[in-house]
């Protein structure tokens, strides 16, 4: 018989803090850090591509969006809220 794992957080609520992802994103945005923090992948990869080919300018985008991030929160990369 096997034990149920250890939930620290309610099911419906990311383990991703929107704090640490709103100032990853605001600090190295311009490489995606703050979406592979909270999973969503394919949009990192996105942020990172835009930012190369426009030689940094692209890197707003990721200021812009940190910034959402901790006012608006988020979703993780399964679709749960982050927590706060």
């Amino acid at each position: 018989m096997t034990t149920p794992p250890y939930q620290q957080y309610p099911s419906g609520v990311s383990d991703k803090s929107k704090v640490v992802a709103g100032i990853l994103q605001i600090l190295l945005g311009t490489f995606g850090v703050g979406r592979f923090y909270m999973g969503d992948t394919k949009t990192g990869v996105i942020q990172l591509v835009v930012s190369v080919v426009t030689c940094g300018i692209g890197g707003i985008w990721g200021l812009i969006d940190g910034i959402l991030i901790l006012v608006n929160g988020g979703v993780d990369g399964q679709g749960r809220p982050l927590r706060d």
